[in-house]
């Protein structure tokens, strides 16, 4: 009977690992994947794309879009630029799959770039 207690004692950690391994395997690169697309899918976006917000968005994100112009004209959003960088976020994320942290974060610059200033 001892040894049954024993065994069922190592069995359990060895069932929960995958579980705690699994939980601590998220990256950088799928942290800020995960962040853009919370973005893209805020009212500030669908303003710029025409769609409507699926989520609430950013809890940072403000309230309103600040007034007058960025000063520079490449941040300024855009519906074509905004659908560019969610191919360069699926390309993200299929490197950071295939465990290229760096071709990843380089991705994602890319397409952080791509989006520019959303309101």
């Amino acid at each position: 009977m001892r040894a049954v207690l024993i065994g069922a004692g190592i069995l359990v950690p060895l069932v929960a690992t995958p579980l705690i391994v699994t939980a601590a395997a998220a990256t950088p690169c799928a942290e800020q994947i995960a962040t853009i697309e919370r973005r893209l899918e805020s009212p500030g976006a669908a303003s710029v794309t025409g769609g409507t917000p699926t989520a609430q968005g950013s809890p940072k994100a403000l309230p309103a879009p600040p007034a007058g112009r960025p000063s520079d004209p490449a941040t300024v959003p855009d519906a074509g630029r905004i659908a560019e960088a969610r191919g360069l976020i699926a390309t993200a994320r299929e490197q950071d799959r295939a465990g290229n942290e760096r071709a990843c974060e380089d991705t994602m610059t890319r397409a952080k770039e791509r989006i520019g200033a959303l309101p």
